[in-house]
């Protein structure tokens, strides 16, 4: 008898479990509200080809699936609003949204109370923000075309994506381009950003106060910055790409017990690699090529391992700028350096003399540019020499005592069917 009451529950809910189904909207004046509206818990509703007025929010969860309709907003506020759960956006596309970063206005914002969300396969257009997710766990973005504005200043434009508390998200699969950022995340942690394209941006990708985040597989290219870092921990950025982005390719600050291995610079701007303050990381078998400083170390960063890159074809391979010396190599592998002219008589991979990539020189330049004037002058090429024989001379730097005689190994990983 103590089970009638749960038995009669059941059968309450199951005709509504059994009345939710597919619904076909047509385009029309308020047609979508007005089916939003009216529409059960689980209903799928397919949109036609056509326009569709909003803005619109979502408060019970439905799909929303169409090929060819777009919901377009007035130009204030958010176009789409998600404030239930188990809510799925497939094959819209979405603009009109305002341009107050104040207000996050965005193509879709899914609200704290939005968990396992679906946003995917979407063009996001013209929005300030594409896809704004607070508070809402277990989300999923993906498949995702997504282009922001370009008619605003840089810092009055928003994010592709920005990610705030959103905890077990995964983002994948994305084309974002234009815009200040493609990917913000803001005190976020537990999330994976993978596959995602990012052109055209100031940062691809920018990370702040978030932890424990695997960033993979993704690539900026065109970008002022390709992956910024910043005050977050335990961060997996494994087989990126950082393709002619003018500034950094990937940008350290306050950034703790990472892992940053085979990722990959290509045609750098003025720095591949810049680490800041940053402690406790294992930087290893990534490729950085073509920049104007290969990596810039600084700022009391300590105990970090850097070993088994490839650091080619760079103006300055490594300005680190102290006094304690840092070696960079790790149970006999160190890095591969294009600069440096070595035998390896015993043919085990290894040059037969340690690199020192900078010297006091270097140090005066860097404090004082205008001392560049006096480069070629004989006192400073002795300078130079001496130390390079006796290295008990130098002031400390970074010592590379088992340097690599080949790159192998180092930078994204062969596709299949390629060779390294």
């Amino acid at each position: 008898m103590r089970f009638r009451p749960f038995l009669a529950l059941i059968l309450c809910l199951t005709p509504l479990a059994a009345a939710a189904g597919e619904v076909t909207v047509r385009p029309g004046p308020e047609a979508l509200i007005r089916a939003i509206a009216k529409a059960r818990p689980g209903d799928v509703l397919i949109l036609e080809t056509g326009r569709y007025a909003g803005p619109i929010t979502i408060d019970k969860p439905l799909t929303l699936t169409g090929q060819g309709a777009e919901v377009a907003g007035r130009g204030t506020g958010t176009v789409i609003s998600v404030t239930a759960p188990d809510v799925t956006l497939r094959g819209l596309t979405v603009t009109g949204a305002g341009k107050r970063l104040d207000h996050l206005d965005s193509g879709v914002a899914l609200a704290q109370s939005a968990r396992h969300a679906l946003v995917e396969n979407n063009r996001l257009i013209g929005n300030l923000i594409g896809v704004d997710v607070q508070g809402a766990h277990d989300v999923t973005v993906r498949n995702n075309t997504i282009e922001g504005r370009d008619d605003l200043r840089v810092p009055e434009r928003g994010p592709g994506i920005y990610v705030w508390n959103a905890p077990g998200l995964l983002v994948e699969g994305n084309r974002i381009s234009k815009g200040r950022d493609g990917v913000f995340v803001t005190t976020s942690n537990k999330a994976t950003y993978r596959r995602n394209v990012m052109t055209n941006l100031r940062y691809a990708f920018h990370s702040m106060y978030s932890n424990q985040l695997v960033v993979e597989d993704n690539v900026s290219r065109g970008n002022t910055m390709g992956f910024a870092l910043m005050y977050s921990r335990r961060l997996r950025v494994t087989e990126n790409l950082s393709d002619d982005d003018s500034a950094h390719g990937f940008f350290m600050n306050f950034a703790n017990h990472a892992v940053i291995s085979h990722n990959e610079v290509r045609n750098g701007g003025e720095k591949c690699l810049f680490v800041y303050n940053s402690n406790v990381n294992r930087i290893t078998a990534n490729r950085f090529e073509g920049c104007g400083i290969g990596v810039h170390f600084t700022a009391g960063s300590e105990r970090n391992v850097i070993s088994g890159n490839a650091f080619i074809g760079n103006r300055l391979q490594v300005k680190y700028v102290g006094t304690r010396w840092l070696e960079w190599s790790e149970n006999g592998t160190g890095n591969y350096w294009s600069d440096h002219v070595a035998f390896d008589i015993d043919g085990n991979g290894r040059a037969d003399s340690p690199y020192r990539p900078n010297t006091a020189i270097d140090r005066v330049v860097w404090s004082q540019p205008m001392a560049k004037l006096l480069m070629g002058a004989p006192a400073v090429q002795l300078i130079r020499w001496s130390q390079q024989r006796f290295p008990g001379l130098l002031p400390g730097g970074v010592i590379d005592s088992a340097p690599l005689v080949s790159p192998k190994g180092a930078g994204l990983p062969p596709k299949p069917g390629e060779t390294q």
